[in-house]
């Protein structure tokens, strides 16, 4: 999800929406194991893109004070190798707290990777971007399907939770677009990405109709990698989740659009018109366009997950959270800094030369947004009985995980 028209001015790029596996996990399995389809330990499974492979999991809430003040994973977030020291696939970000690691007796593997699509790909970097498909180069490289099907055979798989399609729709790029408008064109002549060619016809019926077939067809390969592997319907859930909204609405902000705090400060460069349209427009339709997949789909199996409410009250820059140093903390460990700071990541640009930030962490659930995913998640696995619903924030504290407070409805 990367845009380049205009990236010689702002060097911008997101990738939207990872911890153990792939091809090196999947081939150090051995092939004798008695687990299997209906057999052995319960694994639960996350395929699709950064929302839910992990991305900004390493961070803990924003500030501008420096990144120790809000690292809560380290150096090795993203490591997902057996020995714990590099990435499988680079720039997947698979992060230690990403929502599948449910823990009580619950296994659970990681095949998402930040940037996916539904179809296989290699980025402008080069980096390795699977898709929910069955590609396989014969060196290595595997697409999320043919993953899955390679563990399940040998692992008893009872959940599959799937985030998928966002960037089908370019977001990424998007926000890009946005954010340049915002820093470039003045307040009494703004210039709104929402009125930019470029980024509304990604939401064209046309267009739209085209991203459903698409997630449908990837939905339908998840299915057939289980059916190849000898599972019945009856033995697993696909969990499809939909986006958590990132950014309030224009009354919502903490931040005046006038002058460049917003993004200088607050890390949210968004016009007010932008912000509305986004939250009224773009990503309803993308989440609808989610939610129509599973239905099309046909697979009896399938239920919904919807997360597009799930931080309000903790979006960025929203008026009810703030930075550690607007809230009087100094550290992420600081009693109630979960309740009061913000769940999702900022958005960076060349900033982050020189820091352990990554651009494509930006506008991604940080450590508090990942583990309440996580809850939802949990509640979603009901103890193996898997159930779809809604999930909103429950309440200021913290469970006896560690997690914060949330409730599937």
């Amino acid at each position: 999800m990367r845009r380049f028209g205009r990236s010689s001015r702002i060097l911008l790029a997101l990738t939207t929406v990872g911890s153990m596996t792939t091809a090196g996990l999947i081939a150090s399995t051995p092939a004798a194991l008695a687990d299997g389809p209906g057999s052995g330990t319960p694994w639960v499974v996350s395929v699709g893109d950064s929302y839910i492979s992990g991305e900004a999991g390493r961070w803990a809430g924003n500030t501008n004070m420096g990144e120790s003040h809000i690292d809560a994973l380290g150096s090795t977030a993203y490591y997902d190798n057996a020995a714990d020291t590099a990435e499988l696939i680079a720039r997947c970000h698979r992060s230690h707290s990403a929502e599948i690691y449910l823990g009580g007796g619950v296994n659970g593997v990681d095949f998402a990777c930040s940037g996916a699509k539904t179809s296989t790909f290699w980025d402008s970097s080069d980096n390795f971007k699977p898709g929910l498909d069955f590609y396989n180069d014969g060196g290595g490289d595997l697409g999320q399907a043919l993953m899955l099907q390679n563990f399940a055979a040998t692992h008893n798989v009872t959940m599959i939770a799937v985030s998928i399609g966002g960037n089908n729709f370019n977001f990424g790029s998007i926000v890009q677009t946005c954010v340049e408008d915002f820093l470039v064109s003045p307040s009494w002549w703004p210039a709104y990405c929402s009125h930019d060619s470029s980024v509304t016809g990604n939401f064209s019926s046309g267009n739209v109709s085209t991203q459903v077939g698409a997630i449908v067809g990837a939905l339908r390969n998840i299915h057939q990698a289980m059916a190849n592997d000898g599972y019945a319907d009856s033995m697993y859930k696909i969990v499809v989740q939909d986006y958590p909204d990132p950014i309030p609405n224009s009354t919502g902000f903490r931040y005046s659009q006038s002058g460049y705090t917003r993004q200088s400060t607050g890390g949210c460069g968004f016009w007010n018109t932008d912000a509305n349209w986004a939250n009224s427009t773009a990503l309803p339709t993308i989440d609808n366009a989610v939610f129509s997949a599973a239905a099309g789909s046909g697979l009896s199996n399938v239920v919904t997950l919807q997360l597009s409410s799930a931080f309000n009250g903790r979006r960025l820059c929203e008026n009810t959270v703030g930075l550690l140093e607007e809230e009087n903390l100094n550290s992420w460990t600081d009693p109630g800094a979960q309740n009061a700071t913000e769940w999702i990541n900022q958005i960076r640009t060349v900033s982050t030369i020189g820091s352990d930030y990554y651009i494509q962490e930006s506008l991604h659930p940080n450590y508090w947004g990942q583990l309440a995913l996580r809850n939802c998640v949990r509640q979603a696995y009901n103890n193996g009985s898997v159930r779809g619903g809604t999930c909103n924030i429950a309440g200021t504290g913290l469970d006896g995980l560690g997690e914060p407070l949330m409730y599937l409805h």
